[in-house]
């Protein structure tokens, strides 16, 4: 499975900015899709995670501003991000884990960038 994520910039705080990722290879394997992010000099971290029956989780510091969302016919992955601060700059990753073995998959990542 190969990911390439896109749609990361430069936005203003209070801003908005959808991340997609498109996935590419045996999609038919990808049990769930999520997106990480990782700040300079920080660990990465979950964002959100969709399921493959479409539930969704978030982390507590993107709840009620972020949502995650899946289009299985085009095997892409979304982030709407809404109400974006200056802590939301990071890189952002998206991720799919194998429903047959333990694999996970990252993409290149994409960057967002937050002034205040």
């Amino acid at each position: 499975v190969q990911l390439q994520a896109s749609g990361g910039g430069l936005v203003q705080s209070g801003g908005s900015l959808r991340l997609d990722c498109a996935a590419t290879g045996n999609t038919a394997d990808i049990e769930d899709m999520a997106w990480y992010r990782q700040a300079p000099g920080k660990e990465r971290r979950l964002v959100a995670r969709i399921f493959s029956v479409g539930s969704t989780g978030y982390a507590d510091f993107v709840k009620g501003r972020f949502t995650i969302s899946r289009d299985n016919a085009k095997n892409v992955l979304y982030l709407q991000m809404n109400g974006l601060q200056p802590e939301d700059t990071a890189v952002y990753y998206c991720n799919a884990r194998s429903r047959s073995s333990a694999d996970s998959y990252y993409g290149q990542g994409t960057l967002v960038t937050v002034s205040s």
